[in-house]
């Protein structure tokens, strides 16, 4: 999590650190602070905007760097705040990752007679670079990694060479920005966005010393690497609410134009097919296997949940959908024709990450789906799909979610044709796909229905999401962005499994939010809904546009239109997207930074 910034140049450093700073909040806000050398530190907790009040008197430093946190190792205050420093108080470290053998170093530093402020594994590799600093502070940070074990990204500037910053990485994202006036280092690229859209991303076990007209990139050995930048492709419009209230809000909006970027030029719709550039090297390894791995974690998993139902009915191979954090430590015994699918918005998330490369051990095909062109995962697996969703900038994935579904449903197609699926139906799926986005405005226009209805549940204190077959994991989703955004318990169980134990909690305080299409498990639905009223329970039922029935046993009814079944999930799933927001909004609630969260999950 934790978001990291740097800059060394021609301008102001100060300014440019805040806002970076303003821009990564997403990734935590627990506590932040900046390091400006002749001039140093200053922490604050809690938002950024804490630190900037702070800022009272001037400083004219061209270098610096920045933190904003997410806690793990000590609480929230402003000793555990970043950056820290050697026992000199002349080597400052900002740090995005977990030390694992801290407690071990710090044993050893102790007995040298050096001693701590905080409570945070970053001050240990802070004291440990300065044991070690002789005046050469890139051979300092080298040393000190290689009594690391645990995952990086840092970023350390000294007073005595104010004109260089030194990065490193190792399971954590940094990436550099190479500028007209400076250069930057960031832990996300949209930082770096107002600045410059030339980024080189580092590897693992790669290091950087970045001044204001130059940088190098070697490896922790020392083994110099020739690195190109490549272009991102957002723009800095993109990050902005563009008059909405929040961020959560403009995303949820976003959804349609989402839809359009992840599917342009990727449809043949009178041939019934799709075309995944991504996939071609792979495609006919891809067409042949036996069973398909996908690994996530949260939402992404819950997109998978929906894929795994397109991709067996449509084309025929069965899937595992595995999350990441448990498929990593588990004994794997996979089929000798599989291919692992790793699914994160970030690229960068840690355990879907290490659950590839146990892929790559295990001899598996491994595939991506991203958003962010160049993270970790995009350039370690095979071959992969981009989602195109555009930054997302609060914490609770709404566009990303959507575009991850949609991007199933890609590859749904793009296999399926190759393994039977007829080209009549290949053709309605194309159809289909190309006119969601439509559909999904006539959702979005019944917002304030929704918010109404989100205002009159607001006050509960718990809630339970139910639905079957593709629905299944919608529900999980929409359980899910309510506990987010608005911290009301909420369960979610498949309709059929409420006999088998959850029903016991059911009273008339206890809302359900049924999702009840008109599709092949309607009247079980149905069933289940009646079973729900026969508790008092009141019934809040997302429908199909034109089901008069559901009327007469709902509480309160929101319609939907009636898409293809493959895709009916995703235009279910968008109000539950707006009434988690709009009850967070209710209850006067931050919805963008919930507590608690952080939008990449880089720690373990």
């Amino acid at each position: 999590m934790c978001g990291i910034f740097g800059y060394v140049g021609t301008r102001t450093a100060e300014p440019i650190l805040i806002e970076g700073l303003r821009t990564l909040e997403y990734r935590g806000y627990d506590s932040s602070g900046i390091f400006v050398p002749g001039y140093g530190a200053l922490k604050a907790v809690g938002p950024i905007d804490n630190l900037a009040k702070k800022i009272t008197n001037t400083i004219s430093g061209t270098s610096g760097i920045a933190h904003t946190r997410w806690a793990t190792h000590g609480a929230p205050t402003e000793r555990n705040a970043h950056p820290h420093a050697d026992m000199s108080g002349t080597v400052w470290i900002v740090h995005n990752g977990i030390i694992e053998n801290y407690r071990e170093l710090k044993e050893q530093l102790n007995i040298l007679g050096i001693t701590f402020q905080s409570d945070t594994d970053t001050e240990v590799l802070a004291k440990l670079i300065g044991t070690f600093n002789r005046g050469d502070l890139k051979e300092a940070v080298r040393t000190a990694l290689k009594m690391v074990r645990g995952t990086y990204g840092i970023a350390v500037l000294s007073e005595k060479s104010p004109d260089e910053i030194i990065v490193a990485r190792m399971g954590s994202p940094i990436v550099l920005g190479i500028g007209k006036d400076g250069n930057f280092v960031s832990s996300d690229a949209s930082a770096l966005l107002a600045h410059t859209k030339d980024v080189i991303y580092l590897d693992d076990g790669e290091m950087a010393i970045i001044k204001k007209d130059s940088y190098s990139v070697l490896t922790l050995h020392g083994v110099s690497k020739e690195r190109t930048p490549e272009k991102i492709e957002w723009d800095a419009e993109s990050l902005q609410k563009k008059g909405y209230d929040h961020f959560l809000l403009k995303e949820i909006m976003d959804i349609p134009e989402t839809i359009e970027n992840t599917i342009r030029g990727r449809l043949i719709p009178e041939k019934g097919r799709a075309k995944l550039g991504g996939f071609e090297s792979v495609l006919q390894k891809l067409v042949s296997i036996d069973r398909l791995m996908v690994v996530a974690c949260g939402s992404a998993a819950y997109a998978g949940q929906v894929g795994r139902y397109m991709i067996e009915e449509y084309a025929g191979i069965p899937v595992d959908v595995e999350l990441a954090s448990e498929f990593r430590y588990r004994k794997v015994i996979p089929h000798k024709n599989s291919a692992l699918l790793a699914v994160t918005q970030s690229g960068e998330t840690a355990d879907t990450l290490a659950s590839v490369r146990k892929g790559k051990e295990l001899g598996l095909l491994t595939l991506g789906m991203v958003n962010v062109v160049g993270s970790t995962i995009a350039r370690e697996t095979d071959a992969g799909i981009y989602n195109h969703a555009g930054p997302e900038v609060s914490i609770a994935s709404t566009k990303a979610f959507i575009s991850q579904v949609v991007a199933f449903a890609l590859i749904t197609l793009l296999i399926g044709r190759e393994r039977g699926l007829t080209q009549e139906k290949g053709i309605e799926i194309a159809n289909a796909l190309a006119s969601l986005p439509e559909y999904v405005r006539q959702v979005l226009k019944n917002h304030e229905k929704i918010k109404a209805v989100a205002e009159k549940y607001a006050h509960v204190r718990d809630m339970m999401y139910i639905g079957r077959n593709m629905h299944a994991p919608v529900v999980y989703e929409g359980s899910l962005k309510l506990k987010e955004v608005t911290y009301i318990h909420a369960e979610a169980y498949a309709g059929g499994e409420l006999k088998h134990g959850p029903i016991a909690m059911l009273d008339e305080h206890f809302p359900v939010v049924a999702l009840v299409p008109q599709d092949a498990v309607y009247e079980k639905m149905i069933s289940n809904i009646e079973e729900v009223r026969a508790r008092k329970a009141p019934v809040i039922a997302i429908a199909t546009e034109g089901d008069k029935n559901i009327l007469e046993i709902a509480e309160d009814v929101i319609f939907v239109p009636k898409v293809h079944p493959m895709l009916q999930p995703i235009v279910s799933v968008i109000p539950l997207q707006l009434f988690a927001y709009y009850v967070g909004v209710a209850k006067g609630l931050n919805v963008d930074r919930p507590r608690n969260l952080a939008k990449s999950v880089t720690v373990e």
